[in-house]
């Protein structure tokens, strides 16, 4: 998120960019996302986010230049109740008054676009060929290079440790590496936004949450080339990576906090809902994974605004799962809203100012997937 919108910045002629990040570039969240990228959502907001993103992607070769793995295989929604079907159609009507090819598909229809699954209990699926997944470092180096060559400096290995705030401006950022003033502050921080929005004075209401991955060991023969096919009511989910298939799964009982460690226990849960939607899969072996974390807000959706208090302190973080497949367009509104535009998205709805008491702006749909 912060890679992309300098590189949006520094695009449209804005000079003096400085991007502080406390490890390495793609360090955090941005280096271990399972990389979806689609235009699959609910809300009109999120599709057309999802779709400018998607645009973007496609794109990338030529702008900012860089290639990035994308393979356009389409998202497979898996549906196992009808009530879910009734969910999805709704969806499918709007996500199609925008431009987006998806459609409800029946079980055999499915299982040909994914051979590994059973349709046993499937009453029906969603499907978008338009959507895919990418390779999130090669998106983060292609963005930091292109601001790079615009006169955008990264301070890498650099911690913010405080703010001052005069009158109602951020004045300076404190770093582990001294000062430095601002005119603007753009707070892209992921998991650890809430800290950095306290450091101003702005209530983020963002929680981290951990969530794992794995890889298979290399399949013999070679899995076919599949959706990036996803169990709805489990959130268990599989996709072609390299010469096996990325596997993962949300556990329900994960507790907040900050740890990142692979704990491969939970590829039990994985296996379980994989004996029944996709048996094969609950056989394969496993060669490591890793562990990362979600931004999660109260309602799933992202925090993307400009703050009352301080007035120039702008951030864009809580994506809830959702940071990667959106940071294209994201990149955009925020330069807009630096620029003092109107944002190519109308992006009022997620400002963070709807969870405080007695707010009257309206929200945007919940989303958990």
């Amino acid at each position: 998120m912060g890679t992309s919108i300098a590189f949006h910045l520094a695009e449209e002629g804005v000079r003096d960019i400085l991007v502080v990040e406390r490890g390495e570039l793609g360090g955090g969240s941005s280096g271990k996302p399972i990389g979806g990228v689609r235009a699959q959502f609910s809300d009109p907001l999120n599709i057309e986010l999802g779709l400018r993103s998607l645009r973007a992607f496609r794109d990338f070769p030529h702008r900012p230049g860089a290639d990035i793995g994308l393979d356009m295989v389409g998202y497979l929604f898996l549906l196992t109740d009808p009530a879910q079907v009734t969910g999805f159609e709704a969806g499918v009507r709007t996500q199609n008054a925008l431009g987006v090819p998806s459609r409800l598909i029946g079980p055999s229809e499915a299982r040909a676009l994914c051979p590994y699954l059973t349709t046993d209990g499937l009453v029906g699926a969603a499907y978008s060929p338009d959507d895919g997944h990418a390779r999130p470092a090669p998106v983060v180096r292609g963005y930091a290079r292109a601001a790079a060559r615009a006169g955008t400096v990264f301070a890498t290995g650099t911690a913010v440790t405080g703010m001052d705030v005069t009158g109602d401006r951020v004045t300076v950022v404190h770093t582990d590496r001294g000062p430095v003033s601002c005119s603007t502050v753009v707070c892209a921080a992921g998991a650890w936004s809430q800290r950095i929005g306290a450091m101003a004075g702005v209530e983020l209401p963002v929680r981290p949450l951990r969530r794992q991955l794995a890889f298979t060991a290399p399949l013999v023969p070679a899995a076919p080339r599949i959706p990036f096919t996803i169990d709805f009511a489990s959130s268990a989910y599989f996709h072609n990576s390299d010469d096996g298939l990325l596997l993962g799964l949300a556990d329900p009982g994960q507790t907040e906090g900050f740890d990142t460690t692979w704990t491969p226990g939970w590829l039990k849960l994985f296996r379980s809902v994989a004996r029944q939607r996709a048996p094969a899969l609950a056989q394969m072996e496993t060669a490591g994974g890793w562990a990362g974390l979600y931004e999660v807000t109260p309602d799933h959706n992202a925090l993307i605004g400009r703050s009352d208090a301080p007035v120039n302190f702008l951030y864009a973080t809580g994506f809830s799962g959702h940071g990667f497949l959106q940071a294209p367009a994201v990149g955009e509104i925020v330069r807009d809203l630096y620029l003092g535009r109107r944002p190519c998205v109308d992006v009022e709805p997620l400002g963070a100012h709807r969870f405080r008491t007695g707010s009257r702006s309206r929200r945007p749909e919940a989303h958990v997937v």
